[in-house]
């Protein structure tokens, strides 16, 4: 029989199993690899089947070889992604479009580009920075900005994109007396405690005097958060962002260890009106202070990025010049502008990118 060292390795074995395998399922939409796990199960039977007897290096070897078949890549057969890109258009009125793609660069629009769903929360009832994201449950869950002056943001999940649940007004900022707006709200799942983050730009009244700016409405935005496992109950609402300016649009994904946030400063003076980046090592922070600037000589904001074969891709509105740009790079440092290759449905507007499955994306394009 096996003695309680064995077993408590086996058992932490099993567990890195288990995580591995949601891990790469629902976060990374990678295959699932039977051959893998089948594999470490193996060696994890064998060693249960060890007498008291059995040497302590037989153990860790097969203890080595566990995490071997664990950790090995899988190669993959090259295959088309589905990509949907979720956006409002002009005031946010009429509610959610969809747009979809198979090579990330160029987007059709499901349903005519009409809308899939009317905004029905809040005095304003907009629907506007809509974001979509793939949770544990394998449903979609949507937050958006439902008005220009309100305290809270939309909520709404569906199996399929095209069936939505009652909408739901999430009041994330009502305990801040002063607080004027929430606005393009996202989400950002955490793998390892299995929670969610939705986080938005407010700009609180009396706060950081130091950007403060009678300009632009005297608007002096900050990045704050909440977290729920079920998006019935949520943490309280914490500050997330500071970066010394005032800052909208935070997009924050994984990559590899560590979270990537891209987001825009919106100082009037000087002038930014561009997309930066920082990161951090934890979902909820802290974040680095934001790097150079890695948009061009024109006012951009609203980004969200998809990730091709190791290559960034960075969508934009460019709201001043009414079209959308992108932008590309291999390593978030040196950026190379591509939306001269990108084609988008008229009038789209800052939205999400997300992937879904064949059975999915074969539903939308039958809208």
């Amino acid at each position: 029989m096996p003695n309680k060292f064995q077993i408590m390795k086996c058992y932490q074995l099993l567990i890195s199993i288990i995580f591995t395998f949601f891990y790469t399922d629902v976060v990374s939409a990678q295959p699932k690899n039977e051959l893998c796990y089948n594999q470490a199960a193996s060696y994890i039977e064998e060693t249960l089947s060890l007498g008291n007897n059995q040497n302590r290096a037989t153990f860790k070897a097969n203890v080595r070889q566990t995490n071997k078949a664990l950790t090995t890549p899988i190669k993959k057969t090259p295959e088309s992604t589905n990509f949907v890109f979720a956006y409002f258009k002009n005031n946010g009125k009429d509610g959610l479009h969809l747009a979809g793609s198979n090579d990330g660069l160029n987007w059709k629009a499901f349903k005519n580009d009409l809308s899939f769903i009317t905004p029905m929360v809040a005095n304003d009832k907009l629907m506007r920075d809509p974001c979509v994201i793939r949770g544990f449950d394998d449903k979609f869950h949507m937050v958006w900005t439902v008005s220009w002056a309100d305290k809270g943001i939309g909520y709404a999940s569906s199996k399929d994109l095209i069936n939505w649940s009652e909408q739901q007004f999430i009041p994330v900022m009502e305990k801040e007396d002063s607080a004027r707006n929430c606005w393009a709200p996202e989400i950002t799942c955490d793998p390892v405690t299995k929670t969610y983050m939705i986080y938005w730009a407010t700009t609180i009244r009396g706060k950081y005097k130091e950007t403060a700016t009678t300009l632009e409405n005297g608007y002096n935005h900050r990045i704050y958060y909440v977290t729920t496992k079920d998006f019935k109950s949520f943490s309280d609402t914490k500050l997330l962002y500071e970066p010394g300016f005032n800052v909208i649009d935070a997009s924050i994904v994984r990559d590899g260890k560590r979270y990537i946030m891209f987001l825009k400063d919106e100082t009037p003076v000087p002038v930014q009106k561009n997309l930066k980046i920082a990161t951090a090592d934890k979902l909820t922070g802290p974040y680095s202070k934001a790097g150079n600037p890695i948009t061009g000589n024109y006012w951009a904001e609203g980004p969200t990025s998809l990730k091709i074969n190791n290559q960034w891709i960075v969508y934009f509105d460019k709201y001043r010049d009414h079209k959308y740009g992108a932008i590309s790079s291999s390593d978030l440092i040196n950026w190379t502008d591509i939306s001269d290759k990108i084609s988008v449905p008229k009038g789209l507007r800052h939205g999400s990118i997300f992937t879904v499955e064949d059975n999915v994306f074969e539903m939308l394009s039958k809208q």
